[in-house]
């Protein structure tokens, strides 16, 4: 809890004290007139001092309608008309609503102030001097830093020395630690957990993981759900509008029925009830709870807005490769040609052997046995077609049909021909391997109510459907470019776009211009380009799928609370108002249909900042 909260808890529960000191004088001394008002006098500007002074300040700088001159009004009018208790009560109500609100944003910015942690202080830079600490921001691209046990990335890059595991749960959400070695990539914001990492940075801070998460983060507030906006304008033009409604009650009945004290109390009541605070409050802190709970699950949103578009997301199209699959090849298939499965692999690695492609990569890490380079000589690569080298004395071809010159079979996926003195061994069929969880993301998505998933790919047919099957996929869009994957989601969103949202969720540079053309566009952050971040409106920062449904999740309670709210604040306010312009709700009444409200719907908006 912060100090300045601690502080105000004391000051409320220290006017509570008073009024029931000065309630109970009032009694004992049987007191009227000037020592009433004196009496509760004390309680009332130890409790409302600031209220008033930011109502006076208000309508000294021409801004008039808000709470707080509702406040100052209504409790000054009571004063008027000799209702001091409702009075000071009224305003110790209204402050308690206000620290209810201040502890709530409080909560719910700590919640995304926690990703601030993630910025690094420093970097260890390594120079002909030996090691310095060195802002980040002047670290150039190329430099070698040292990260030790304990610290944090401060720059990505790839290791060159060392290894050791990561704590990535500041960016991803995940506790579990993800091992590094040389070679592997490290992106800033990470912690070292127990070894020395020697680092050459490939980018600048500005351009680094960290830098672009605090970036999303600090503009996330300035994306506003279209239901704030409408709130907040609403508040606009209601606010003056019952400050008339009051005037007019408390003016003309008393012209045709007199009782002037009477009506001053019903439109004073009036006003206190109908203050908007309660939406005001507590719909922006919703959101802003929503887009916290997000973050700390690993998903960034860069706004409102687009959190109240997911909540009614009706169609999902996927890109395929690195988004729900996982962009490596796996081997699916051994087909040999006279020889048996085990010399074919064998063939295979050998052929590939100094090849550093991702399915010369797969090959070898199939071939369990040992490969000794010393039998491997007059390597080439032939681009667009495979490898050519010497294996034991013959020559070996490993690559596509035109490289051994054979017709191509109907093998799924990629195939990968072998032949051995001009004689063809057979071939290696590979596939890139399905992201673990993709299947029941996708179910996840259906129990949502998602009706249509739909991926669009420039792989080959039978490769796409083949994944989409396994997958879950309802249709299938193979062999595009990446302006017939717009064009594509351009006919899907016409065709829903009474019905819902339509969510585009992609990692590669090609996937950016359907990122921005769909309703809300999901980037996979860790593994994603720069491009397709940037055009996201969503970035999922461990490229896990289960992460999807959970953002619609997020969203969808963020929803309902607000239309809970919403429906709540104007029942109930709309019901006291009728019944106070009648005379048959008094101000007790008024301080329920404001602050009392205004409460319950801050702390039914603080269900967001719950784990």
């Amino acid at each position: 809890m912060y100090i300045q909260h601690k502080k105000e808890i004391i000051r409320i529960i220290a006017a509570a004290l008073l009024f029931a000191v000065s309630t109970a004088a009032v009694k004992l001394l049987d007191l009227k007139g000037i020592g009433a008002f004196l009496a509760y006098l004390i309680p009332y500007v130890y409790i409302g001092y600031d209220t008033l002074s930011k109502a006076a300040y208000g309508i000294a700088h021409g801004q008039i309608f808000d709470e707080n001159f509702l406040m100052a009004i209504a409790t000054v009018g009571a004063f008027a008309t000799w209702e001091y208790p409702e009075a000071v009560f009224v305003m110790l109500f209204y402050r308690v609503g206000e620290l209810f609100e201040h502890m709530a944003v409080g909560k719910s910015r700590a919640s995304i102030a926690a990703l601030m942690d993630i910025m690094p202080e420093y970097a260890n830079l390594e120079g002909e001097n030996g090691i310095t600490e060195t802002d980040p921001e002047d670290v150039p691209v190329g430099s070698i830093i040292v990260i030790k046990p304990g610290e944090r990335v401060p720059l990505d890059g790839i290791v060159i020395e060392g290894s050791s595991a990561l704590n990535t749960m500041a960016l991803t959400g995940e506790s579990l630690p993800r091992d590094v070695a040389v070679g592997d990539k490290v992106i800033s914001g990470c912690i070292n957990i127990n070894g020395v990492l020697r680092v050459r940075t490939v980018c600048q801070y500005v351009d680094s993981t960290v830098s672009r998460i605090l970036e999303l983060v600090e503009d996330s507030a300035a994306n506003k759900a279209v239901t704030e906006s409408f709130i907040t304008r609403f508040a606009r033009v209601y606010t003056p509008a019952v400050v008339v409604c009051a005037v007019l009650l408390s003016i003309v009945p008393p012209l045709f029925v007199g009782n002037w004290a009477e009506w001053i109390y019903r439109g004073l009541t009036f006003l206190v009830i109908s203050c908007p605070c309660a939406l005001v409050i507590s719909i922006p802190l919703t959101f802003f709870g929503g887009i916290g709970k997000a973050s700390r699950r690993g998903i960034l949103v860069k706004g409102g807005n687009y959190l109240e578009a997911l909540a009614v997301a009706d169609a999902v199209v996927f890109d395929k490769t690195g988004t729900l699959t996982e962009g490596r090849f796996s081997v699916c298939g051994l087909y040999p040609h006279g020889i048996s499965e085990e010399e074919l692999l064998r063939l295979g690695a050998y052929g590939e052997y100094y090849s550093q492609h991702p399915i010369a990569e797969s090959i070898k890490e199939a071939y369990k046995g040992e490969i000794d380079a010393d039998v491997i000589s007059d390597y080439r690569e032939i681009p667009g077609k495979g490898i050519e080298c010497m294996v034991n004395g013959s020559k070996v071809l490993a690559g596509n049909s035109k490289l051994v010159g054979i017709e191509e079979g109907g093998h799924t996926g990629t195939v990968v021909h072998i032949s051995r003195d001009g004689a063809y061994e057979g071939c290696i069929s590979l596939e890139d391997s399905i992201k673990e969880g993709a299947a029941e993301a996708l179910e996840g998505l259906k129990k949502l109510g998602v009706r249509k998933t739909a991926m669009l790919t420039g792989d080959r047919q039978a490769a796409a459907e083949k994944a989409a099957e396994a997958i879950g996929i309802d249709a299938v869009y193979s062999e595009l470019m990446p302006g017939d994957k717009v064009k594509i989601v351009e006919d899907m969103l016409t065709q829903i776009q009474c019905r819902g949202k339509l969510v585009y969720v992609g990692d590669g540079i090609n996937d950016a211009p359907v990122l921005s053309r769909s309703d809300v566009g999901i980037a996979m952050g860790a593994m994603g380009s720069d491009a397709a971040i940037e055009a996201a409106d969503v970035v999922i920062m461990d490229d896990g799928l289960d992460k999807l449904p959970e953002a619609i999740a997020i969203a969808r309670q963020t929803r309902n609370i607000v239309k809970q709210n919403i429906a709540m604040t104007l029942g109930v306010k709309g019901i006291i108002l009728a019944l106070g312009a009648l005379g048959l709700a008094g101000m007790w009444a008024a301080v329920f249909a404001d602050v009392g409200i205004m409460v319950i719907a801050v702390l039914n908006a603080m269900r967001m900042l719950a784990e």
